[in-house]
C-alpha cells in the first residue's frame, strides 16, 4: 500500500489491525507492523489491534474514521489493515477456508467516503462461533445458529439504517437506495439468503401486495430464518437485483473463500474489478458486516463524483486479477497434508519454516524462523531461488486454482 500510493513512512499517524489470529495473545499485530515504520523513524502511531471474529476489521475502521474526525487528528493518514487465515477442522467447513489481507489508507477526499450518521450496528451474547482452545487455530462452530444470529443481526441493522436514511432524506428507503450492496461473506450462498432477506423486509414494510409473496407477510419471526419456501421464494424475486448489485462482488471471496476480517472489504474491491470507473462513479455501496459471537453494523459509502481520481483508485486494484489468475491448483489430498503439517507445527518454537520456492512472490513478508521464546523473524523475498524448494507436494502450474494455496506455517 505504502510503495503504491508513494507515501512516506513519516506521513502515517494511526493503523490499526482487525483480526482473529491470534499469534501473541497479549501483543498486538500492530506491534508487529511498527517494524517497517521504526525503521523509518515513525513510532509516533496510534493504534493497536480489534478482535471480535470476523467484524474486528470493520471495528478498526471505524476507530480509524473517529480519529480522523476528532481533536487527535494531527493531519496525518491512518492505515487499516484486515487479515486472517480462516482454517477449519476436517470436514464439510474446511472448504470454505481461506486467508487473505486488506489495506486501507484512510484520510480526507477519499476516493470513497464514509456517509455520516448513516451507521446502525446491532451486539448480543451468543456462542455461535468462538475458539475456546488457544492451543487450537480451529473453532467451535454451531453452523445453524451462526445463520440465524447472521439473518437476525441483518434484519435489525438494516432496519436502523432504513431509519436513520429515512431521517436524512425524509422519505422512506428501501434497497433502491443503494447501487450496490455488499455483505460478509463466509460462503456465497450465504450473500445471495441474505440480499433475499431484505427484500423480504423491503416486502414487509410495503403495502404492495404480489401474489407469490404475500403467503409469508404474516410468518412468525423466528420461523422466517428456516422456512425454506420463504427463502426460495424471495431469491427467485430478488434474483434480477442480486446479479446487478451483489453478485460483482464476489469475485474474490468466491475464488479464495473466507477471509474472516477481511472478506466484507475483498467485496468492495470486487465492485471495482467487475465494473468500470464510469459505471461506479457517484454511486452508493451499502455495507454488512458481521462477527460471530456477536457484533454488526451496516453502514455504507458514496465513491467520488471526480472521475480523475476514481480511474488511478481503479486502475490500482487491477492487479487482483492477475493474482488470482497465477494461483496453483493443489489436489485435495495434498491440501490435506498441508494442513495436518499446519496443524503439528501450530506454535511449535525453535523451528524454520519451509516454502515452495515459486509460490512467494517477490516482496512478499514471511517468517524465516521462530526461536525457542516463540519469536518470530520475517524477512521480505527478493531472490526466489533462496527459498526451500519442498518437493513433497504436487502442483500443476497449467491449472487455474479452485481454491487458495496454504503455505506450510
Amino acid at each position: 500500500l505504502m510503495e503504491r500510493q508513494n507515501i512516506s513512512y513519516s506521513d502515517i499517524g494511526h493503523l490499526q489491525v482487525g483480526t482473529e489470529t491470534i499469534q501473541d495473545k497479549s501483543k498486538a499485530v500492530k506491534t508487529v507492523l511498527m517494524d517497517l515504520f521504526v525503521k523509518h523513524g515513525n513510532t509516533d502511531i496510534e493504534g493497536v489491534d480489534c478482535i471480535n471474529a470476523c467484524y474486528g476489521g470493520t471495528a478498526a475502521l471505524f476507530n480509524a474514521i473517529n480519529w480522523i474526525e476528532s481533536s487527535s487528528w494531527d493531519g496525518r493518514y491512518a492505515i487499516v489493515v484486515a487479515a486472517d487465515i480462516a482454517v477449519y477442522a476436517s470436514g464439510p467447513a474446511r472448504p470454505t477456508g481461506g486467508a487473505g489481507a486488506v489495506a486501507m489508507l484512510i484520510g480526507a477526499n477519499a476516493v470513497l467516503s464514509i456517509d455520516r450518521g448513516l451507521r446502525s450496528t446491532y451486539m448480543d451474547h451468543v456462542y455461535d462461533f468462538y475458539k475456546p482452545d488457544l492451543n487450537s487455530e480451529y473453532p467451535r462452530v454451531n453452523g445453524k445458529l451462526s445463520i440465524k444470529c447472521f439473518l437476525k443481526a441483518l434484519d435489525v441493522t438494516y432496519k436502523g439504517y432504513r431509519a436513520k436514511a429515512a431521517k436524512k432524506q425524509n422519505k422512506d428507503v428501501d434497497l433502491n437506495y443503494f447501487d450496490f450492496m455488499t455483505f460478509h461473506s463466509p460462503y456465497c450462498k450465504l450473500v445471495q439468503k441474505s440480499f433475499a432477506r431484505l427484500c423480504y423486509q423491503d416486502y414487509l414494510a410495503s403495502s404492495n401486495v404480489t401474489d407469490t409473496l404475500e403467503q409469508f407477510r404474516h410468518v412468525a419471526v423466528e420461523e422466517s430464518y428456516i422456512n425454506r419456501d420463504l427463502e426460495k421464494a424471495f431469491i427467485a424475486h430478488s434474483r434480477g437485483e442480486f446479479e446487478r448489485k451483489t453478485e460483482p462482488s464476489l469475485l474474490v471471496p468466491k475464488n479464495v473463500g473466507n477471509m474472516y476480517t477481511a472478506t466484507l472489504y475483498s467485496c468492495i474491491a470486487s465492485l471495482f474489478i467487475k465494473n468500470s470507473a464510469e459505471d461506479m462513479l457517484g454511486k452508493r455501496i451499502g455495507a454488512f458486516s458481521y462477527g460471530s459471537g456477536l457484533a454488526s453494523s451496516m453502514f455504507s459509502f458514496t465513491v467520488t463524483s471526480d472521475i480523475n481520481k476514481l480511474r488511478p483508485f481503479c486502475t490500482d486494484l487491477s492487479h487482483l486479477d492477475t493474482h488470482l489468475n497465477s494461483r496453483i491448483k493443489v489436489a485435495p489430498e495434498d491440501f490435506e497434508k498441508l494442513m495436518k503439517r499446519r496443524e503439528q507445527n501450530h506454535h511449535l518454537p525453535n523451528r524454520t519454516p519451509s516454502y515452495p520456492a515459486d509460490r512467494l512472490n517477490q516482496g512478499t513478508y514471511h517468517i524465516v524462523h521462530v526461536d525457542e521464546e516463540h519469536r518470530r523473524t520475517y524477512t521480505r523475498t527478493s531472490v526466489l531461488d533462496t527459498l526451500h524448494q519442498d518437493t513433497n507436494v504436487t502442483t500443476n502450474h497449467n491449472e487455474t486454482c479452485a481454491a487458495h494455496y496454504c503455505p506450510y506455517m
